[in-house]
Formats: C-alpha cells, sequence, structure tokens
C-alpha cells in the first residue's frame, strides 16, 4: 500500500516585543530616518512585526512553535523521528539550527537538517519531509519555519528594514493511507542571487563582505508575480484539480500587493487568502506556516479542505504545495 503524509499539528509563535508602524517610525527618526505609517501601509500593507529580544534565536522562537504543534497532534516530542527546520538566521554557523531544536525539545535520535531557501524555505522542507515519508525514511515529522531577520537588517535602509520581522511556524507531519500532501512544484533561478541577498560572511574572526539585507524591491515584484502563478497552476495541474478547487491560498506573507496579484491571475477572491501580513511583517520561512496556524485556530482552515501554499524568495526560489487538511 502506498504511503502519504498528512499535517496533523499546526503551531506557531511571535516574540512577545511588537513594534507598531508608528513604533519603528519614532525608532526610524531617532536615527534621522523618514518613513511613515501611511507610507508602509500603501506600499506593503504591512502595520506592524514582533522582534525577538537580542538574547532569543531562531530555535527558541521554533521550539514554542513545535510544542504546540506536536501538542495539536497529541503527540509527545520523543514521537517525532524527523526534524527539518528552514531558516536563513540560523542559531550560528554550524550545528544547524535543527540540531540545537532537537536537543531543547528532548527528540534526540532522530535526524535532524537545515533547509535554505530563504523565504520558499518552508515550502522545501515540506517537499523534502513528505519525500521521506513516502519513501519509508520517517513517519512522523516536525517541519519548522523560525527566523530572526532582525538580526540582518539596515535601518539605514527605510525601504527594507520596515518589511521583515521575527517568528516561527511549525506543522507535523506524519505517515498516512490519505493523501494529504497532494502535489509540489519547486524551482530556484540563480541567475538572481544579487535581487535579494545577505552578501557577507565569516573567515578569520571576521565578518567579510556586508551582513546586510539587500533588496530590489522592484525586480522581486516583478519575478514574484509571474513565478507564483505558475508554481500553483503546476501543482493543481499534477494533482488533478483547479483553481475553483482551491478553499484556501497561503500565500507568502511579504506584501499584500503580490498576494493580491497572485489572487486575481488565481481567479480566487481575497476572502480565500489567509493574511497575516499585516501584524507579522515578512517572517521569511516562518510566514507560511505561522499564516497557515493562524487560519487552522481561528476556524477558517477546516478538516478536508483544498490549501494551496505559496512561497517566493531569495536565490531566486519559488514553489508551491497542495494540500488537503
Amino acid at each position: 500500500m502506498r504511503r502519504y503524509s498528512r499535517i496533523t499539528g499546526t503551531g506557531s509563535y511571535l516574540p512577545p516585543r511588537r513594534l507598531s508602524n508608528q513604533d519603528l517610525v519614532a525608532e526610524l527618526a531617532q536615527r534621522g530616518i523618514e518613513t511613515s505609517d501611511e507610507w508602509i501601509v500603501e506600499r506593503t500593507g504591512i502595520r506592524a512585526r514582533h522582534f525577538a529580544e537580542p538574547d532569543v534565536c531562531s530555535s527558541d522562537l521554533g521550539l514554542e512553535a513545535s510544542r504546540r504543534a506536536i501538542e495539536a497532534a497529541g503527540l509527545q516530542p520523543k514521537d517525532i523521528d524527523l526534524i527539518i527546520v528552514a531558516t536563513s538566521t540560523p542559531d550560528m554557523v554550524f550545528p544547524s539550527t535543527a540540531c540545537i531544536l532537537q536537543n531543547k525539545l528532548g527528540a534526540n535520535g532522530c535526524p535532524a537538517f537545515d533547509v535554505q531557501a530563504v523565504c520558499s524555505g518552508f515550502v522545501y522542507a515540506l517537499t523534502v519531509a513528505d519525500a521521506m515519508i513516502q519513501s519509508g525514511a520517517a513517519s512522523r515529522a516536525l517541519v519548522v519555519g523560525a527566523e530572526v531577520f532582525s538580526r540582518i537588517l539596515d535601518f539605514n535602509d527605510r525601504t527594507t528594514c520596515v518589511l521583515f520581522g521575527d517568528g516561527a511556524g511549525a506543522v507535523v507531519l506524519e505517515a498516512s493511507e490519505r493523501p494529504g500532501i497532494l502535489a509540489s512544484d519547486l524551482h530556484a533561478d540563480g541567475s538572481h542571487v544579487g535581487i535579494l541577498c545577505v552578501p557577507g560572511n565569516v573567515s578569520g574572526g571576521q565578518v567579510l563582505g556586508d551582513p546586510l539585507l539587500k533588496m530590489d524591491g522592484q525586480a522581486v515584484f516583478k519575478l514574484a508575480v509571474g513565478v507564483l502563478e505558475k508554481a500553483a497552476r503546476a501543482a493543481l495541474d499534477k494533482a488533478g484539480l483547479t483553481e475553483a478547487d482551491i478553499d484556501w491560498l497561503i500565500p507568502h506573507q511579504a506584501n499584500i500587493r503580490i498576494m493580491q496579484s497572485t489572487a486575481r491571475k488565481l481567479k480566487l477572491s481575497m476572502d480565500k487568502v489567509v493574511v497575516t501580513v499585516d501584524q507579522h511583517g515578512n517572517t521569511s520561512a516562518a510566514s507560511i506556516p505561522l499564516a497557515l496556524d493562524h487560519g487552522v485556530r481561528s476556524g477558517q482552515v477546516q478538516p478536508g479542505q483544498h490549501v494551496l501554499l505559496e512561497g517566493v524568495g531569495g536565490g531566486f526560489t519559488w514553489g508551491a504545495v497542495l494540500l488537503k487538511m
């Protein structure tokens, strides 16, 4: 009998420190950087974001989200036999954030590794976990997106520092006789490395290059709206479904304009889109599982519904996962 995988629990966590646009505008003004709540909302749809305290790492945020997802699945940490963490802001150069999270969780012994595809990271990680469960290499996977992007922002660049926030989301993916992950479609094009990157690294105890985020917003927007529609349709085609079968679209929460454009191309009303970007900002690999957990716990996303997850990020990477809850 063929093995499939299904999501059996979701969880998320936001650090307590919430900054409204007005809070951030006031902080930036002290640096001599001018912006406004109106400017941020009009261009992005973002009204607030959460920043972690200096001693809090991605694994700490991931730990809280993971505990909630495991509890929702009715499991214990020791039941988990695979951990994949999607992050671009790891706790350290090595070992992986997944190994650090595993120890904090008390799930020692199972394979644990990170996936780095920036804002597409969760979609990539979920696809890898699904493949490992289908192959029999795992039965109960914990898939986490966790980020502390506040650490890599240039607060002298008002076009990028207002966009991002910190947070974590997680799902438990279990082996099942019934399909839960119906199809996925992943892509990357490394010729676009320069439009969204953190062009720095560590060597000999020194930071080489620039360790802060750089983005060509217009280039990212133009690429994103085109590739997201194609990935969505490819996933639907693989599952033998159409856009009319989508109950919920949960896109990467980067910018409300990109989300609206994607929904329009898929002939979906915004009533069918889970939106958290206004309160979370762009949390990179954490944004999709954060939004999914919000949708589940708010009662929007119901068992049996078709949900389309979509991510796009630096690399340039993009992809979609179609699932049945």
